[in-house]
């Protein structure tokens, strides 16, 4: 690896305790022990890609994602002790033959059927799309580190408060806002970064929004103007659509959030499956019940796959939202009639260079 601070190639016996054998600093990562493989000048490589070069703002799941996406493309199944299982049955089968020794020769055999039934499952995608560093996680991995060498987080980056990160839930019970708790409008978005990337870009003061994550929250603001929902193209995102546009009838509830139909037909959008927050046996009926979804996308959203609002790049988010809400609200912003220019799900072409991530 190159050293961030003197440019020095390392090889792994001149980084000893992450420090630098030619300027005696300190680095955060090493992508011999990192899980992403990652060194502190690919993190600063992707976040000037992701923020424009300091034009916007990025959250910590946004980075998470950038950094992850290209880990998700390929199954981690069996990465670390599939080869040593390998070898050790090569050399069990050898040694069962020449002795001859019937227990090691079985064992090998084993060894060896388990190890080629990893890479039958490999090339059929089994794993593929699992973070090889969980979000909740990626604090400590990634971040944690950086804020011991450095003393801050990277440029450019908002932080965001630390706290449950999927607060879906079903559907509020009804109860009277407080006096003098109504709201013009609201954007409900339960993602913590993408509330804290909104927030620092000043998008809800604009356009007379208030940010909240949970629909409670949205219920509990009594909104005279729209609901604005942006959420992930997964399973609880569709449902939460349709519980606030539940929990407020008479309401103008506006669906910002991915298309699960678009996003799964794009190549360069790359989804994850999240193992623990897959939908429930009541909401995969009501997923359904619904009628939106075929037989595969419905298997696909039941599995728990999906693609989420921090893997879209920083600034095409922000155009979504700024063109959603202006049509919303009916306050156009003359600063960013440009970027109606922009697609919503759209990446840089493979002729515009290289995108964040990769």
């Amino acid at each position: 690896m190159i050293c961030p601070h003197c440019e020095h190639e390392l090889l792994r016996k001149e980084r000893p305790g992450n420090r630098c054998a030619y300027c005696k600093r300190l680095y955060a990562l090493d992508p011999k022990t990192n899980p992403l493989s990652l060194s502190d000048l690919r993190v600063r490589r992707v976040m000037a890609a992701l923020s424009a070069d300091g034009h916007v703002a990025v959250a910590p799941g946004q980075l998470w994602y950038a950094l992850s996406r290209r880990s998700l493309r390929t199954s981690s199944l069996g990465a670390v002790w599939n080869p040593l299982l390998t070898v050790a049955g090569v050399v069990l089968l050898l040694a069962g033959v020449l002795v001859p020794f019937v227990p090691a020769f079985l064992t090998g055999a084993v060894f060896l059927l388990v190890s080629l039934s990893v890479v039958v499952a490999r090339s059929a995608g089994v794993g593929r799309g699992v973070p090889r560093v969980e979000r909740d996680a990626f604090r400590s991995v990634v971040l944690a580190p950086w804020l011991r060498v450095y003393g801050a987080l990277p440029p450019g980056l908002v932080d965001e408060p630390v706290r449950e990160r999927s607060p879906y839930a079903a559907p509020p019970s009804p109860r009277k806002p407080a006096p003098g708790a109504e709201a013009p409008g609201v954007l409900l978005c339960p993602d913590p970064s993408v509330i804290a990337f909104l927030a620092a870009e000043g998008v809800a003061g604009h356009y007379g929004l208030v940010l909240v994550r949970t629909l409670d929250e949205a219920v509990g603001l009594a909104p005279r103007g729209p609901v604005i929902v942006l959420h992930d193209a997964d399973a609880h995102g569709v449902l939460l659509v349709r519980r606030t546009r539940d929990a407020f009838p008479r309401t103008a509830v506006v669906d910002a959030g991915l298309p699960v139909g678009k996003v799964r037909g794009l190549a360069q959008a790359v989804p994850v499956r999240d193992r623990w927050r897959g939908p429930d046996a009541a909401a995969r009926r009501e997923l359904a019940a619904l009628g939106e979804f075929g037989e595969a996308e419905l298997k696909w959203l039941g599995r728990g796959w999906g693609f989420p609002l921090v893997g879209l790049p920083p600034a095409r988010l922000l155009d979504v939202v700024v063109r959603c809400a202006a049509r919303a609200t009916g306050r156009p912003d003359p600063a960013r009639a440009g970027a109606a220019g922009l697609g919503f799900l759209t990446w840089p072409s493979p002729g515009t260079g290289r995108g964040p991530g990769t």
